[in-house]
Formats: C-alpha cells, sequence, structure tokens
C-alpha cells in the first residue's frame, strides 16, 4: 500500500486491519481504488482472486552467474554450465513445461582491461523435453563449440527457450511410455527435485556438476 494511500486513511480514522475490513465498501471505490476494494473484500472473507491474478509460466527460464574469480578452464565451465542447466531444468518442470532450445554463453568481464570476447549459440533439441541430462548435454555441446581458451571467463549462463507445457507433447512419448523408459526418466528427475527441495538446492547434481565453488552472486 503506498504511502499516500496510508496517510489518508490514517486521516480517515482508520489504523489497524480491523478498521480496514470494517471499511463501506462504495465508500472505498469511491475515494481510493477498485485495488483497495479489493483488498478490504478479501479481508471480508470474499475470494477476489481470479485466473488472471495467477502467475503466469515463463516464456523463457534461465540460470546465470557471475564467478568470483576469473575462469579459464574449459573443464570448469563445464562443470558450472552443467549445473546451471540443471536448475534451469528443475524450474522447467516445476511449471510442467518443455524446453526446445537450449542456449548456452560465455563472456569476459567488461571492467577488466584484459582481452573482451562474449559469445552465445542456441542447441536445438531432437525433441521437447524437461530433462535434466538432455538439456545438460545440450548446453555442453553449445559451450564447447564458442568456448575460446586463454580468456579469462567472468559469466557463464543457461537460457531454456520455445517453451512449452508438457502436456501437448507427443512424438515419441508413446513410445518411451511403452518400453518404460519415460516413466524411468520421470521419476528419476523426480526424485532429484525432491532431494534438492528437502535438503537444499545442489545437493544431488547430475555426474558433470561437482565443480569447485566458483560462482558468486549472480541471477
Amino acid at each position: 500500500m503506498g504511502r499516500r494511500i496510508a496517510a489518508q486513511l490514517k486521516e480517515g480514522g482508520i489504523h489497524t486491519v480491523l478498521d480496514l475490513a470494517r471499511m463501506d465498501l462504495a465508500t472505498v471505490r469511491q475515494r481510493w481504488s477498485v485495488v483497495l476494494e479489493r483488498t478490504v473484500r478479501e479481508l471480508q472473507g470474499q475470494s477476489c482472486v481470479d485466473l488472471q491474478d495467477a502467475a503466469p509460466d515463463k516464456q523463457e527460464i534461465a540460470c546465470t552467474r557471475s564467478f568470483g574469480r576469473p575462469v579459464t578452464a574449459l573443464e570448469d565451465l563445464s562443470e558450472a554450465v552443467s549445473e546451471f542447466a540443471s536448475r534451469a531444468a528443475e524450474k522447467l518442470r516445476r511449471q510442467e513445461g518443455l524446453t526446445n532450445q537450449v542456449l548456452t554463453f560465455v563472456r569476459t568481464s567488461p571492467f577488466r582491461p584484459d582481452p573482451q570476447y562474449s559469445r552465445s549459440i542456441v542447441v536445438p533439441l531432437r525433441r521437447p523435453t524437461a530433462d535434466s541430462s538432455l538439456i545438460a548435454d545440450a548446453a555442453l555441446t553449445g559451450l564447447r563449440s564458442i568456448y575460446k581458451p586463454d580468456f579469462l571467463y567472468a559469466k557463464a549462463g543457461v537460457m531454456l527457450m520455445e517453451l512449452q507445457p508438457a502436456s501437448v507433447h507427443q512424438g515419441e512419448l508413446l513410445l518411451e511410455e511403452k518400453t518404460g523408459e519415460g516413466r524411468d526418466k520421470g521419476r528419476l528427475m523426480g526424485a532429484l527435485d525432491g532431494l534438492n527441495r528437502r535438503y537444499g538446492r545442489g545437493t544431488v547434481l547430475l555426474g558433470s556438476t561437482v565443480w569447485r565453488e566458483i560462482a558468486g552472486a549472480g541471477r
């Protein structure tokens, strides 16, 4: 609630939540706004949440980090990118989505006097997926194609693009379900997500993501 509205409410003798809940709806709507009216209605026990109030699914999902120190080795970058891909995949499964493309980027720091390099690449997937291992493989394929030695990399990241709901996935899904592959992968990803939620992010990682804590603050 803005300071101006809060001050006006105090001038009108509204000092507590109970006072606000007892306000006349017509007066609230006329003097203030529909938003405050909805707040009063909610306090009075009327649900004002509709489908438009629900947060929409993200159209792109990214996981990026600035490193705590410059990184030069492809091995270190691979470990970091693999973890970023795994985290992005977990977010994707949380919204019950699939991705068709994986973008990987690396860059040096524009604030250092060192030689500069910045590059990104998009790797299309054979079919839509939310599988951490497939997404990580695509991200690492992209990384290997854009990596150049002898640069001091300061940041890297992975972005999942062309997202779609998992409910509309077709193609080879039926074959996977028939062979049990789809069910097994789904259970594996569900177990991975459950353990990380219970014991903390990064508790269980893909084999390629056991990297040396080089990531600092970031998105």
